[in-house]
């Protein structure tokens, strides 16, 4: 058993861990709510760019002409996951749950004889997947000085998958991210990017169009512009969904250590009695003995 020394330093450490989690539970709590908002601002952009591609992509697929990143390589020998975590840890599952759902994507492929490209952005998911993949990794991007995720991020990491594409290094791109839904549920996601795919919202029909000049032309420079919408937005929800659980995380990590404080006090008050006890009982002993 351990000695009342023991227990007290225990009870310290363990209230100064309470207050390192509390604070962070704080701080998450302030960061999601502006990456909630900048997430969910980023939603009807990104919806209505989605549905204008979708009409434009459906009049031009299939046809002589359209563009590569829509067409495609004609292949999907070549697979390049890009996969989209945090920089820092202590957010719960967050970063497990994407490497897990993009591992298990590679593993899929490489079972089916396809060739398996990573390119990482952020540090913990290039720690999870280095050990099974690193010699499948061809880049990192590294964004832990990046206070805050804007378009420029995400279009340079666009634009680097567009210029791999056109180099003929992979023929199929999909990024892997959180999309967040509300702090206790951020949900794994898997979204090809090439050759680009489009969806309008359930339910909901494409407005018909008129474009000037040919849809072509438009579809030719807005796709590499969509393309870095749909980075911008996963890298949104990804941001928002890491406070959310980090936040999550630290509120759980702060219950533990009251509930652990709790059961010590506990245990340091019995031995603290029983010692009283013992010592009371040798001083009577010792004057009965008188």
């Amino acid at each position: 058993m351990p000695n009342l020394k023991d227990l007290k330093t225990r009870i310290e450490s363990v209230t100064s861990t309470r207050k390192i989690t509390k604070a962070m539970q704080m701080v998450s709590a302030a960061k999601l709510r502006r990456a909630q908002e900048a997430a969910e601002a980023g939603r009807p952009y990104a919806d209505r760019m989605n549905a204008v591609m979708a009409n434009l992509a459906g009049a031009s697929a299939g046809a002589e002409g359209a563009p590569k990143l829509l067409a495609g390589s004609g292949d999907d020998k070549v697979h390049m996951l890009v996969v989209a975590t945090a920089e820092r840890g202590l957010c719960g599952g967050f970063n497990s749950s994407i490497a897990k759902m993009a591992r298990a994507h590679a593993e899929k492929l490489i079972a089916a004889g396809k060739t398996v490209k990573i390119l990482t952005v952020g540090k913990k998911g290039r720690e999870q997947l280095k050990r099974d993949f690193g010699d499948r990794m061809v880049d990192h991007v590294d964004l832990s000085e990046v206070k805050k995720i804007g378009y420029v991020n995400a279009n340079s990491i666009a634009s680097d998958v567009v210029a791999r594409f056109n180099a003929g290094e992979f023929d199929v791109a999909t990024i892997f991210y959180n999309k967040f839904e509300s702090v206790i549920s951020q949900v794994p996601t898997a979204l090809q990017l090439i050759p680009a795919s489009f969806e309008t919202t359930d339910g909901e029909e494409s407005p018909f169009y008129e474009y000037e000049p040919g849809e072509d032309e438009i579809l030719a420079d807005l796709l590499p512009r969509a393309l870095s919408t749909q980075v911008f937005t996963a890298l949104l929800e990804n941001g928002a969904s890491e406070q959310g659980a980090r936040m999550s995380a630290m509120d759980n990590a702060t219950r533990n250590a009251g509930d652990m404080i709790d059961k010590l006090t506990i245990q340091y008050n019995r031995s603290r009695q029983a010692a009283i006890t013992n010592e009371l009982i040798e001083i009577i002993s010792g004057a009965e003995a008188l």
